[in-house]
Parts: structure tokens; sequence; C-alpha cells
């Protein structure tokens, strides 16, 4: 499938604070990041204009270490850029608190399937030129306080957006903000609009800006947008810029709001499910919010047993994901040797990583994402002795863990050591295992040997969530909280299972638990040990249905349609 000339070359600029591309590259966290990878390999594969942009995080997220009681400690995940990106000539000096800061860029190529190469640019400040402390700028993911966080934003907006300018021939005439981040990079196309003029910008400045500009917002949770006192804002933009900000009505309650900055110069904008472009239009409701689902790079997160099934049943998966449907006709036990294989790999991995030896034959439990209170890791052991009973009398099972909290987030922390906690108190009736350090590489096995993929976050709190989706690209059903793109992805008894009945009301604890008990007791564990074939027919059923739609291919043409086609005069109608 190819939707554009690769003739037009980096026309469309792709901002994310973190991209993942590989796991050896540390520049990102969980969901975002490795998003935004998917979206930038499908663009490759697309043969679409784009270039990706983002800071280098030498220091990278961090490496989790956890101790026997589940205790989350971390030290700096330091890689060497010099070593795997290519350095780029360009520099260009942004100001930061009155100081001149000098920002280079390091360039990883993707390839994508018909041979165009996208470009993604690691923003960095470690240059001699500029001061111990602005060497760090582009240290740490996600870490510092406020004002580190206000200035590398700068930098990835500002900054990214005079390096693009430094390195094309062609000014991008599409800025894709993927999330508020990268939000400053308007200020600066404002800045170029009215020509360093003091004043408030005229309207029609101001739409000028917003033709070239597209924003998707990820998160339903109204913590998870950065604000930034308007004191702070004076003192790194300086007061000029700040009064350029206010003018332009992107100041509240004393406070500079990224998304609210990335809604008033968007022109288009949307979430990333169904269920949360409603709810981020009822947050925002004087914005015109749309929807566009995330999904997966089938390629990258398909395991080899399956990837090769495909290519010998469906040759043509690679090209257009949508040939997945055809995954029906593939017969039960080719699915069911597949997963086999997957699943010895995955149990091989998980006895290396933590020297615990799984079984084969019971049936596994994966569930892996960053840990955080909404996410509900310890819901699975709200009942121990239920749990406990349903083992022995319904059927064996056991549960593979894997996810970092932030290292400021106690909440997170505390679900770590309470799946421990679990874990011991249960023993062999339910063995559960914890892998530190979730990665890329662990995400792409667990996703693909598990038998059911776990997901209970509290309602309406997910966004989108796409960890489900390559579990169904590898014929893993999920059991899941009707949240995010569950409530598009499941059908009941074919792509999985619901916990709970209702995706509009906020979710019960208790009322979660005991659906989730009732769902494993009455239906999954007899399905799974009584009638095997069955099982294996909601496995070929998660394919054909969600991994055929819930990809990045799918996504990236659907942007092209909605978010870049409506531009007039880019040259991508």
């Amino acid at each position: 499938m190819k939707i554009m000339s690769p003739g037009q070359l980096s026309r469309i600029a792709y901002f994310s604070m973190e991209i993942g591309l590989e796991s050896n590259l540390y520049t990102y966290s969980g969901g975002l990041g490795v998003l935004a990878g998917d979206t930038l390999r499908s663009v490759a594969d697309l043969g679409l204009p784009v270039a990706g942009v983002t800071l280098v995080y030498r220091q990278g997220y961090f490496r989790q270490h956890l101790d026997s009681q589940g205790n989350q400690t971390e030290s700096p995940a330091a890689w060497t850029p010099e070593e795997i990106l290519e350095p780029m000539e360009p520099q260009v000096t942004i100001t930061i608190e009155g100081r001149q800061v000098k920002v280079r860029a390091w360039r990883y190529e993707i390839q994508g399937l018909s041979g165009h190469k996208v470009p993604v640019y690691f923003l960095d400040t470690a240059l001699p030129e500029n001061s111990p402390w602005d060497q760090t700028l582009t240290d740490h993911l996600y870490g510092g306080d406020s004002h580190y966080r206000l200035c590398q934003e700068v930098v990835l907006g500002m900054g990214g957006m005079a390096l693009i300018s430094a390195l094309a021939p062609e000014e991008p005439v599409i800025y894709h903000m993927n999330e508020g981040h990268s939000a400053l990079l308007t200020l600066s196309l404002l800045e170029s609009r009215i020509g360093g003029g003091a004043g408030a910008p005229t309207e029609a400045e101001v739409e000028a800006v917003r033709r070239q500009c597209v924003f998707t917002t990820h998160t339903p949770v109204p913590a998870g947008h950065d604000k930034f006192h308007w004191d702070l804002v004076s003192k790194v933009l300086g007061p000029e810029r700040a009064d350029l900000l206010r003018a332009s009505n992107c100041c509240f309650d004393g406070s500079l709001n990224m998304t609210y900055l990335a809604l008033r110069f968007a022109r288009y904008i949307n979430g990333v499910a169904m269920r949360h472009g409603e709810i981020s239009t009822g947050m925002f409701p004087d914005y015109p919010i749309d929807a566009i689902t995330n999904g997966v790079h089938a390629v990258t997160w398909t395991c080899p047993p399956f990837a090769d099934l495909f290519d010998r049943h469906i040759p043509e998966w690679r090209q257009d994901n949508f040939y997945l449907r055809y995954a029906v006709g593939i017969s039960l036990h080719e699915i069911a040797a597949a997963h086999a294989h997957a699943k010895r790999a995955m149990l091989g991995e998980v006895e290396r990583r933590s020297g615990v030896q799984l079984s084969e034959n019971i049936f596994t439990i994966g569930f892996a994402r960053r840990a955080t209170t909404y996410k509900r890791q310890d819901l699975l052991f709200s009942d121990l002795d239920r749990l406990r009973g349903l083992a022995q009398q319904v059927g064996q099972l056991q549960v593979v863990y894997g996810g970092k909290a932030h290292p400021r987030d106690e909440g997170g922390k505390e679900m770590i050591r309470r799946v421990f906690q679990a874990a011991a108190a249960m023993g062999d009736a339910v063995r559960v295992v914890y892998l530190e350090n979730y990665d890329m590489a662990l995400g792409k096995m667990l996703c693909a040997g598990v038998d059911l993929w776990l997901n209970t976050p509290l309602r309406p709190q997910e966004a989108s969530g796409t960890s489900g989706m390559k579990a169904a690209l590898n014929g893993v059903p999920s059991l899941s909280v009707l949240d995010g793109w569950w409530v598009e992805g499941h059908v009941e008894h074919a792509t999985g299972w619901a916990i709970g009945d209702d995706f509009t009301n906020p979710g019960d604890y208790s009322q979660d638990a005991a659906s989730l008990y009732d769902k494993l007791e009455r239906i999954i564990l007899p399905l799974y040990y009584g009638k095997p074939e069955a099982y294996a027919k909601v496995r070929r059923s998660a394919i054909a249905l969600n991994g055929s739609f819930f990809n990045t291919q799918r996504m990236v043409s659907q942007y092209v349609t909605n978010a870049y086609s409506i531009l007039e005069g880019n040259g991508l109608k």
C-alpha cells in the first residue's frame, strides 16, 4: 500500500517528546513513545513526506531495579548516541532565560517496506559551548522539576523548529504535535508571521499558524496535561515572548497550559480512540475534537511464528495490513501451533531474566504496562481466596507482570509492591513473576507468548492503550475493562472478554474484580482447558478482527485523509 509520491520529502514534521525505535535507544518511557515509533514506521512504509523530531536523552528514562519485596529503585539508562546515530552538521541557537543555548541533531533513518526513508532527528544540547546545566537539558526523559521540564519543552518545540528549518531546504507545511509537550513550536511559527512586532497578533496571523498545525491529545486525566506557572514562563521564555503568549489568549489561571496552547493553534485536533475523543470534547468543549484510534506497527509486533504463518497464507499482509482479515482462513491447528512456539520462547525469556521456570501447559496471563494507580495492577489479587479456589478447582493459572513506575509516582510504586505481596501470599497456587526493566523487546515477547492479555484501568482514564493490540496480532485475546480502544475492539467470545458491562460509568473496584473472576471461572478457563479448539478460534478471530484494523497503517492513512489533506495548498490533496 502506497498513498503518496515520495518526491515531497520532509513536508510534515512530527514532534513527540519521546520516540521509541529500538530497545537499546533509551528514548522512550512507554506507550506514547512506542506509538510515535510505530507511527513513523508506517509513515516510511507508506512513503509519506515526514520527519520526526524528539530529544536524545543521553541518560535515558531509567533502569528499574526491584528487590524481593517489590521496592523499585532507579539508575540511569545511559547510552552513547555517537555509536548509533548519524551526527548532523547544522547547529542552531535558542534563548532560554536570556542565555544563548546551542542545539544540534542526530539522525536515525527508518526504511519502509518500499525503500522509502524517514529521518528522525534527536535534539542534543550536550555541546561544549553550553553551560554545564544547559548541557543536561537533553539528558533525562521526564526527569527534573517544572523548570527543567519547561526548558526541555523549549528545546523540543523552538529548538526543533529552528533545526528543521536549518536542515530542510523547504520548510515543512504541517507540524504535527504528538501531545502538548512540543506546543511552543506554535510560538516560533507565530513569531515568524508577525516579524518580531509587538502587540497582540491579528486573528489572520493566528489562523495562518493554525492552518499549519495538527494536535493529537493522549490523556483524559487533567493532571496529565503540562502546566507551568506564569512567573516561570516569563523567566524561561523572557517577558516579550510571555507577553506574546498572553496576548494570544494562551494564559489561564496564571499558568501556561501546553494542551490549551496546542488547542489554540491547531487546525485539526484528535483524541486517540472513539471514547477518548468524546471525553476530550467534554474536557475542552470550545474546540472541535475528532478521533483517530491508535494502532501498532503490524510487522514490528508480530512474532516470528505468526509472521511466518501469515507469510505462507496471506503474503499481502505486510504491504496491506487489512489482509489480516483473511486469517479466518488459517486452520485452527496452525494458529495453536504458532502460539505454542511463541509461548515457549516467552517462557524461556522469563526464566532467563528471573530464574523462574513456568509451565508451558498452564494458562498464562500477561499484564505489562506503566505502573500507576489508575491501571490497577492489583485488581487480579483483590480476593486471594477466590483466585486460589478457581485455580485449584477450574484450572491452573500463572501470571507474568512487567512495568515501571515513574520515579516520583509513589502510588505506582505501591502497586508494584502489592503485586509482590500477592505473589508471596499465593505461592505455588498461582505462580506470579514480575519482570523488571520492561522494554520494547520484552513487550514483544510477552504480548505474543501469554494466553490472555489482562487490562484493568479505572474508567474512563485509559485514552487508548496499545498493548492489547499487539497481543491481538499474535492471536492473544484480551480480558479488559471497556475503556480506550477496547470499546471498539471488544467482541465478546470472539476477540476476548469484557470486565464489567458499561463503559460510560466509572469502574467500581469490587464490581470489576467480581466480573474479572466470573469471566475467568465460568468462561475463559473452562474454554482453555476443556475446548482448546474453541479457544484457538478466539485467537484466530482476534487476529482477523482486531489485528487487521488496530494498526498504524490504517491509523496513518486516516491522518492523511482527515488531518493532513484538509490543509489547502500543502501539496497533499
